[in-house]
């Protein structure tokens, strides 16, 4: 399979990004496509759509050996389901699936066509396959039914963020921040109110602490450059 482009967003690393696409609306991606596929022509017609899925690779998740099943972190990390039905990155073929909403499509006089979108839950730099539109006459089941994902569908956490310390972010990135947090970023099997964590956005590395559903941000550093 080729890689056709990369998205760029505000994670650094695995760490806080929300668990499935579409959960924090004001997360934005900039997917830059590859030379060879920098024509314009590849993209006509796909500002008629409102999403897109994205196809692309687990390019972080190095594990040597698959496993039939997996402990989803929704679930605590202590009950077992097989691997198909879940959507962890550890699988026979490393291939992620999300929906997002396109925003714009721009040309770019180096870049070529360049793709902004919202929603996305991937890491910056992921490696993209592929690309379709989303149809919701045939990718939309409003009668369909889930399995275990139904019982923890709804988990957020209330976010107290200081406003001297939200204010470092610029106001683009605010809304988008608090939302990646409430989404509760911690493994679900570490319940430590004592415990400091912390999530890169942004170019910040927000520090905060959990108890009893309430996260409260800490501190704010910058991430220092690596030369």
């Amino acid at each position: 399979m080729k890689i056709i482009a990369h998205i760029h967003t505000d994670f650094p690393d695995k760490f806080g990004i929300p668990r499935q696409s579409g959960l924090v609306k004001g997360l934005t991606g900039q997917i830059v496509f590859e030379p060879e596929y920098r024509n314009p022509e590849i993209v006509k017609g796909i500002d008629e759509f409102t999403h897109i899925w994205l196809l692309w690779k687990f390019s972080e998740s190095r594990k040597e050996h698959w496993s039939a099943t997996v402990k989803p972190p929704r679930l605590g990390g202590k009950v077992r389901k097989g691997v198909f039905a879940t959507r962890s990155p550890f699988r026979p073929n490393d291939i992620g699936l999300s929906c997002v909403r396109l925003i714009k499509v721009e040309m770019d006089e180096k870049r070529g066509p360049v793709l902004t979108v919202e929603g996305a839950d991937l890491m910056d730099k992921t490696p993209i396959y592929d690309i379709k539109p989303y149809i919701p006459l045939s990718d939309c089941h409003p009668e369909a039914s889930e399995g275990y994902t139904k019982e923890t569908r709804v988990h957020e956490l209330e976010v107290h963020f200081p406003e001297e310390l939200l204010r470092v972010y610029p106001e683009e990135k605010r809304e988008a921040v608090i939302g990646v947090l409430a989404q509760d970023p911690r493994p679900a099997y570490v319940q430590d109110p004592e415990r400091l964590y912390g999530v890169s956005f942004a170019g910040y590395d927000v520090k905060f602490k959990v108890e009893n559903d309430i996260l409260t941000v800490q501190n704010v550093e910058k991430i220092q450059k690596k030369e």
